[in-house]
């Protein structure tokens, strides 16, 4: 089923402005939200779209919604049901490209931004795609593999008329992976009568995917932040760095700022935070969670709360686990110099204006975590023409275009005095909006 919901209108036609004063019921007093967030960064951007502005209110419209029960047999002989979405926020530059997750806490709120965001993000970097994002409300922990395996492939073939090569492209996100997305292709492939590799992205590389895919989003992390560092007049060898979230995206991250001689200070995750004064090696957190399931206890190191992370004196603090983690209650507490959003939506707008005010440079979510889209749309390509690259060509692509998306944003923000969030979101505003105006509306 497909169904629309009453999302901020404009105030009037001729202003052409949303209002997001009376945020929808599903928002709570103390907590805007991620699509009431996304909407407030819009908001903030439509004075610089000129002419354009005419369509602004396409970017507050999720072009396409899914609503989908996803029922399964469980190992012990009963039906479970889990409520799935995909969402589709425009299709105006190319078709939709945008991650799964399986989360305990997905809303339908949350994957609309998600998807509103890879919107901006495909535009700010100047893929041919538009934005889209999908979840499940699961909590994949508590799956066997068998039981993982049909969530994976129901839910597949529940939204598998909204997706294809051609409209849709799945990808991993939070708590999906290689598996997930192999399952997802077969069940999509099988579906169609023919193998379609080039379904989702994010696959195994024996399958069509690309090298280089895994490490993708926290390599584009650290080739912005390297030029952000230029910014700043900050040596990458002599700096620190500390990091919330250790998944994916931390992980690479942190290896490549380690490899040029910056000093991780601090993590932070679920299970709680460190500090060491020696500096903390990756690959050797990485091994110690694995044993223990914690960062707790980690040599040389010593616990931290969480203000105290947040208030670590460091040239560059990453991001990198879930929305609305930096707020109006402990943004004013940072003390690094760059902010790099390695996750979406990490900072909210209030939390923006109060990191702007003290000097903070962020760098935001729609460019910084921009690398892994970037490489799924490698795949994508290597996966329609049949010619695979080495993971040097990969990654050499992925830095020129980070780096070129970086100086062109930065360009921008110089030009119209504004932050680099504002800058890439006229980028990305106003190519989506041209693309719709050149398409024209249809009847």
């Amino acid at each position: 089923m497909t169904a629309r919901l009453p999302l901020q209108a404009a105030e009037t036609a001729s202003q052409r402005s949303m209002d997001i004063s009376n945020p929808p019921s599903f928002l709570t007093a103390d907590r805007m939200g991620p699509w009431a967030i996304y909407l407030e960064q819009i908001k903030r951007v439509q004075p610089h779209l000129g002419k354009l502005g005419e369509f602004a209110e396409t970017l507050a419209r999720p072009k396409r919604i899914l609503i989908v029960d996803v029922p399964i047999r469980m190992d012990d002989g009963s039906i479970a049901h889990f409520e799935g979405y995909r969402v589709q926020h425009n299709l105006a530059r190319g078709p939709g490209k945008g991650g799964v997750r399986f989360h305990p806490d997905v809303t339908l709120p949350e994957v609309m931004a998600l998807a509103a965001w890879m919107s901006i993000k495909t535009a700010a970097v100047n893929l041919p795609f538009g934005g889209a994002k999908g979840g499940v409300r699961v909590n994949p922990r508590d799956l066997s593999r068998g039981e993982l395996e049909r969530l994976t492939r129901r839910y597949t073939s529940e939204i598998g008329f909204m997706i294809g090569p051609g409209k849709d492209i799945p990808a991993p996100d939070v708590n999906t992976d290689e598996q997930i997305m192999a399952w997802m292709m077969d069940t999509y492939s099988a579906n169609a009568g023919h193998s379609a590799s080039g379904a989702v992205t994010g696959k195994p590389v024996s399958l069509g995917g690309s090298l280089g895919r895994r490490d993708a989003t926290g390599r584009g992390v650290f080739v912005v932040a390297a030029e952000a560092a230029k910014t700043r007049n900050i040596a990458l060898a002599s700096s620190s760095c500390a990091i919330q979230g250790f998944g994916n995206v931390g992980y690479a991250a942190a290896r490549l700022f380690h490899r040029h001689g910056c000093k991780i200070s601090a993590v932070q995750t679920s299970s709680g935070a460190i500090f060491s004064d020696y500096g903390i090696d990756p690959g050797k957190l990485h091994d110690h969670i694995k044993r223990s399931g914690s960062v707790a206890g980690f040599p040389a190191s010593e616990p931290l709360t969480a203000d105290e992370f947040w208030s670590d004196e460091v040239e560059f603090l990453i991001p990198a686990a879930l929305e609305e983690q930096i707020t109006r209650d402990n943004a004013a507490k940072i003390r690094a110099q760059i902010v790099v959003e390695g996750a979406n939506g990490p900072v909210t707008p209030e939390a923006d204006d109060i990191l702007e005010n003290n000097g903070v440079l962020v760098v935001p979510d729609v460019l910084a975590n921009a690398g892994g889209v970037t490489v799924s749309y490698f795949e994508w390509v290597q996966d329609m023409a049949s010619f695979f690259w080495s993971e040097d060509e990969v990654n050499s692509r992925l830095d020129r275009l980070m780096t070129e998306a970086f100086m062109s944003i930065a360009d921008v923000a110089r030009l119209h005095k504004v932050s680099l969030r504002t800058a890439a979101y006229i980028v990305g505003c106003e190519r989506i909006l041209s693309a719709r105006q050149l398409r024209g509306l249809y009847p």
